[in-house]
């Protein structure tokens, strides 16, 4: 090792340089501590013998740093001395998908659909600005324990060039195939676009937007259309057919990075062992709530609600983001105005599990349903765990699976969801959708009672408070902020 490098526990200004984690020709990267805040940094460190490249190296963290969009992290500064010059930046979580690939670690389509858009998001937002990059691979792009993706800063200093759009949609076109799980649903849907990422079929190349428009397509398809339907052909592709476009939410946080650079954070999701696991809803015609059937492609409903330790990882790692970040999975519709997504009583809720004690009159525990949430609070938490709020559709096709008669369930009480009564439990093992808490879901419809009046947001399932309707209860209201001590979610995964 040269003599001028530093070693490890070196304090130089605020941070203390702990383990080299790579090194290039001309870098070494270290993880570092920035001690007045404790928090874990990575530092790209020029070596001694490559001081003479300083400015072009200054130049490159300059362009990171000037990239300024919600979506995208931050550098936090750069340092230049005589002997040493030196960029911090922020840590990376999670593992990389070259990572994942690696380890054989597949994913369900539409996890692979969802980074695909959450990756498009980030590259059309420097395209859009004309930033130069440094070309994209699968090490560049991460996933974290909670599903959220991120994706390295590869800006460069100097003019964006033209092809670097289309090199980087065919690159990870070619490298993400493997990440596909065979035989699960959308597979196929997924393979074909990744094959259109790489050219094939085409008499011209996708763009970003189109990456974007059919990863979002084939996520909607998975999660809630009632009658699937494959990408349109490869001809809809052609110069003079242009791809209808559907655009969708830019909710991902995207960390700055140097290279591919990879840091593996241990996370902090920790499932409850005796919560259960999603229950899968097969694909084929399932009953509606007003009658008739339709066709559903397979999916996985949570058997619970989701719970209030559940709810709280979201609140903390929200917390644990920049200032500037804390609204990166807002919806695209919620208000301006509405800060944050903490519950009503949220304080109380947690000094009451604190101590053992009750909130309005009840027992509480970590494993109770969250409530007092509103749509736009339940819309943000299924965006960071890369979730769905259910269809009215799928929430009764999957209440109806096994059950031949939603009378059967008798309305279960507000409690910890592993302890709900058995006569509240479906014969598939769904736990609540009589009583427990009423649940949010993702559509608008009619009320079949005021079939000329508008479509509203659809509430479904009873509650503690409501039990006399069970599962058969529907409700319809105009305001996505309601919150109520007996309403809640569950998701679809």
């Amino acid at each position: 090792m040269d003599d001028f490098r530093l070693r490890a526990g070196t304090i130089i200004g605020d941070y203390r340089f702990d383990e080299i984690l790579a090194e290039s020709p001309t870098s070494l990267t270290w993880l570092a501590e920035q001690q007045s805040i404790r928090r874990q940094v990575v530092v790209i460190e020029l070596k001694p013998t490559a001081l003479h490249s300083r400015d072009a190296f200054l130049a490159d963290v300059r362009a990171q740093a000037a990239v300024d969009h919600p979506l995208i992290g931050s550098v936090y500064e750069a340092v230049t001395l005589p002997d040493r010059c030196f960029a911090v930046l922020e840590r990376l979580p999670g593992a990389s998908l070259a990572d994942r690939l690696k380890a054989r670690e597949a994913m369900k389509p539409v996890q692979v659909a969802h980074v695909l858009r959450r990756v498009a998001d980030s590259s059309l937002s420097l395209e859009s600005d004309g930033t130069a990059t440094a070309a994209m691979h699968a090490t560049d792009v991460f996933l974290d324990n909670h599903g959220v993706v991120r994706v390295a800063n590869l800006a460069l200093a100097g003019e964006r060039k033209p092809e670097q759009s289309t090199a980087d949609i065919a690159t990870l076109g070619g490298e993400l195939v493997r990440l596909v799980a065979d035989g699960r649903p959308g597979a196929s849907r997924t393979l074909t676009l990744l094959a259109w990422m790489r050219g094939e079929g085409l008499d011209r190349s996708l763009t970003w937007t189109e990456v974007r428009a059919y990863a979002e397509q084939i996520e909607q398809q998975l999660a809630e259309n009632p009658a699937v339907a494959v990408p349109a052909t490869a001809r809809a592709l052609s110069r003079k057919s242009p791809l209808p476009l559907v655009l969708g939410l830019a909710a991902v946080v995207i960390a700055v990075g140097i290279g591919a650079l990879v840091l593996k954070g241990k996370g902090s999701s920790k499932a409850t062992a005796s919560l259960p696991g999603p229950v899968v809803i097969p694909e084929g015609a399932h009953p509606l709530p007003d009658g008739g059937t339709s066709a559903q492609p397979a999916f996985e409903l949570g058997a619970h609600e989701v719970t209030i330790g559940e709810y709280e990882e979201f609140l903390k790692a929200l917390a644990a983001l920049p200032a500037d970040r804390r609204t990166a999975y807002d919806h695209a519709s919620q208000a301006a105005e509405k800060a944050g997504h903490e519950p009503d009583g949220w304080a109380d809720m947690l000094a009451a599990i604190k101590t053992g004690g009750q909130w309005q009159g009840r027992v509480i525990s970590r494993d109770c349903p969250i409530v007092n949430v509103d749509w736009w609070d339940a819309m943000a938490y299924c965006e960071w765990k890369t979730v769905h709020l259910p269809t009215e559709e799928q929430w009764w096709a999957a209440m109806r699976l096994q059950l031949p008669e939603p009378s059967a369930l008798r309305p279960s009480g507000w409690g910890p969801v592993q302890e709900i009564a058995p006569t509240d439990r479906t014969p598939a093992g769904l736990l609540g959708m009589a009583g427990s808490v009423t649940e949010w879901t993702q559509s608008q419809s009619l009320n079949p009672a005021n079939p000329l009046g508008e479509k509203n947001w659809v509430l479904m399932g009873g509650s503690y408070l409501k039990p006399s309707v069970g599962a058969t209860a529907r409700e319809w209201t105009a305001d996505r902020a309601l919150r109520r001590p007996d309403l809640g979610f569950r998701v679809v995964e």
